[in-house]
């Protein structure tokens, strides 16, 4: 039997990368899934691998969007348990280089699209006086990133909304917690993207990138997609009872605060 039994659970951007690889392992645990993601087909796809699972397609962006996958949880699975809002995008460049438009975009996604899922979510929580609300961070919440001002500027609102809505929600028994992971040099998102944009922005070649961030790291080794999810399991089983309000730092020792 998983440690999350019965649990019902909604991740956000769930198609691929981190995001396929939490709604996997809380299939694993038990938990009854709901891949959510802008990208349907890709959604349907994990959702057909899983145990008892739905897709549905979201912009997190949209409220009205977000308020039906909530729906379409309660609908299907009777409840909902444990909201995991991953969904999040990633644009590096200089702040003199950094368009207005792309700017907003940044905060809409990683910012607004966690708040409108964590409003969908206490609203269905808050009767049964019990939940679970858990984003995926970063260490760039917990401290500046060079010329990646705007992710690092969303995930710091980010945490502060976390322990904001932590105190707000815990008088329903629902607790909210943030997970900052450390560089995952060898996902899709690091290798298909990240480093190139890095390498534009810091003039280093694409290894040079990489090794720069492996260096910053005590543990000597990236952040896997395991590392990420084994807190994740453990902040959502009842040994986090006594657990708000916390932002995590799984990063080998980069970010100690």
């Amino acid at each position: 039997m998983g440690r999350l039994e019965g649990q019902v659970a909604i991740v956000t951007g769930a198609a691929q990368g981190l995001g396929e690889a939490l709604a996997r392992r809380l299939d694993k645990e038990g938990c009854k899934v709901v891949v959510a993601d802008i990208n349907f087909e890709q959604a349907k796809k994990v959702a057909e691998s899983l145990t008892d699972a739905v897709a549905v397609k979201v912009d997190v962006t949209n409220e009205q969007q977000v308020e039906d996958m909530v729906k379409t949880a309660v609908e299907r699975f009777g409840k909902l348990d444990l909201m995991v809002s991953n969904a999040g995008i990633l644009i590096a460049k200089p702040v003199t280089e950094f368009p207005a438009e792309q700017w907003r975009k940044m905060m809409e996604v990683n910012l607004v699209g966690y708040f409108l899922c964590a409003k969908a979510a206490a609203k269905v929580m808050i009767p049964n006086r019990k939940g679970n609300i858990i984003q995926i961070n970063s260490k760039s919440g917990k401290k500046g990133s060079y010329k990646n001002s705007a992710y690092a500027a969303s995930k710091f609102g980010g945490i502060g909304f976390t322990q904001s809505l932590a105190l707000e929600l815990a008088e329903y028994g629902i607790r909210v917690n943030a997970i900052c992971p450390g560089n995952l040099l060898d996902s899709p998102l690091w290798v298909n993207s990240l480093l190139e944009q890095y390498s534009k922005n810091q003039g280093l070649t694409v290894e040079q990138v990489r090794q720069k961030y492996l260096a910053q790291v005590p543990l000597g080794r990236a952040c896997t997609y395991d590392d990420v999810a084994n807190v994740l399991v453990f902040l959502a089983s009842d040994d986090a009872s006594y657990m708000t309000g916390q932002a995590i730092n799984v990063t080998g020792g980069q970010e100690m605060r």
